[in-house]
This record gives C-alpha cells, structure tokens and sequence, in this order.
C-alpha cells in the first residue's frame, strides 16, 4: 500500500469512527493511560492562563543562539516555578508560549490562576523582582498573558509507534479564547481575563485599596464582540 493510500485509509477512520469523551476532575498528561491514539479524549474543567513571549526575531537578531536559549531557559524557569507554587499545572511549551491549566471551577481556583499571572509580571517585568535586572542585561522580555475559564478536551495526537512523534492537544473555547485575550495585552497591561473570570474572583486580586484594578475593554472573539478585563497590576513574590 502506497503512502497516500495509507493515509487516506487512516483519515477515513479517525472521522468515521464514534469519538468518545471521559469527563475527569484532573488535568490529563502525556503518560495518561485512557488517552489513546483512537478517538478518544478527556475531559476536564478549568482555568486557563496562556503566556507568550514576544520579539524572539529580534532577540535572534541581536544575540546568538545560546545567548538566546539562556534567556529562554531563566524565562520559562520562572514562570513554571510560579504556576506550580500556586497549583497550576503547566503544560504544551510552543516555541515562546506556555499553557497552565488550574483544574476546577472555584473562586479559589480562578483566583490562584490571576495571582499567578500577577505573580508573572512581577518577576518578569518589575525591576525590583531581581530577576528582571538579570534579563535586561541582555534584553526586556515583553509578553502577554490570558485567562478565560470552562471546558477543555484533551486527546493525544501523532504516531504512537515513536515518542517524538506524538504530543498532546488542548482543544476549547476556554484554550482559544485566553491566548486571543493574550494577542490583545500590550505593556503595561501585560494581563488580560474573560469576563467571567472577572465576576468570579476573590477580592484581594479584584480590588487594590478598595480600587478596582482591573478596566473593561472589548475585542473581537468568535465573530461577536466581548468584553475582557486588562490591568497593569503585579503581585509582588517574597
């Protein structure tokens, strides 16, 4: 059997085959047992929070490449320290991106999601945090991070006969819509939340001084418009 034909058998099957969904109340990795390479999936409720790097094109332009992966390396470092610390789990590194899933649906869940994101800024962007002075040495990391709430299917694509081959995908409103809030974040306001994300959250990361910290602003998701809420607002890590 030719390659074309051994590929059109197999996408025949994939889309005619029933796929089957298995709720959980966890955040699947890529060693879950019930996660095939047939049509299945699970899943699960949460938090999402999506983080990009922004200007890799002009860090390669300016620095050579192990400079580059340093600074790559102290990047992710931070931000997955401090999304596990607060009970996210952290997964799919693309390139510059990050996804943390905080499994549940609570005020506290939501909450720790934001204050991780805060949390983020901080490090990554104040100059009193001991890591930004380390960075701007070489060059300022700009990003943007997004967090919305609900929903996530999980199931494991690729070839199961070779481990590089294969990987995981996150698949959801919830998932596209934190990294459309994500492209919409501009320093200062590095973080952005759904709507809903906002009406859930505890106080102490709503209101600073009895102030809102957070501003409604619209952008364009689905074809509609909607609203989310961006703030120039860190969370100071001791």
């Amino acid at each position: 059997m030719g390659l074309k034909q051994d590929i059109t058998n197999k996408v025949t099957e994939i889309l005619d085959t029933r796929f089957d969904t298995e709720e959980v109340s966890y955040v699947p990795d890529i060693t879950n047992s019930k996660l095939t390479f047939g049509n299945t999936g699970l899943q699960f409720e949460a938090t999402v929070l999506y983080i990009d790097m922004r200007g890799s094109t002009a860090l390669l332009n300016t620095h050579n490449n192990p400079v580059v992966a340093k600074i790559h390396m102290a990047y992710f470092h931070t931000i997955v320290r401090i999304a596990k610390a607060l009970g996210g789990e952290v997964r799919s590194f693309n390139g510059d991106s990050l996804l943390v899933f905080f499994q549940g649906t609570t005020k506290t869940t939501l909450s720790n999601a934001v204050k991780t994101a805060m949390q983020m800024k901080y490090m990554i962007a104040n100059s009193e945090s001991g890591i930004n002075t380390l960075l701007v040495k070489y060059s300022a990391v700009d990003f943007g991070i997004g967090l919305d709430d609900g929903k996530i299917l999980c199931t494991k694509i690729g070839l199961g006969r070779d481990s590089n081959n294969q990987d995981l995908i996150w698949i959801g409103n919830p998932v596209n819509r934190a990294v459309k809030i994500s492209d919409e974040c501009q320093s200062p306001y590095h973080i952005g939340i759904s709507s809903f994300v906002y009406s859930n959250l505890n106080d102490d990361v709503k209101f600073s001084q009895g102030k809102d910290m957070w501003s409604p602003v619209t952008f364009s998701y689905n074809g509609k418009t909607e609203y989310y809420y961006k703030t120039s607002y860190y969370w100071e890590v001791v």
